[in-house]
């Protein structure tokens, strides 16, 4: 792993974030290691809508977060695509 990209933090020391649900209002806690989650009010999956995180355009992502944390992100953004 690199130890030193900012970017990679959220990924080491991940915090969650509340973001509103597009469809329905309700809140959906969404982590920073997470592309996306379900509202627990509609069951609907809600991404960040916008943001962009350096693994999807970095190419040394795999090598800076690990190989198992790099395969969980993609999956979960390719399983939960979101808004």
């Amino acid at each position: 792993m690199i130890f030193n990209c900012p970017g990679s933090s959220r990924f080491k020391q991940p915090k969650a974030e509340i973001v509103k649900c597009p469809f329905c209002e309700g809140d959906v806690e969404i982590w920073d290691d997470e592309a996306g989650a379900s509202c627990p009010k509609c069951k609907r999956t809600v991404s960040r809508s916008g943001v962009q995180c350096c693994i999807d355009w970095c190419r040394h992502a795999r090598e800076c977060v690990g190989v198992e944390t790099y395969k969980k992100y993609m999956e979960n953004k390719k399983g939960k695509g979101g808004v």
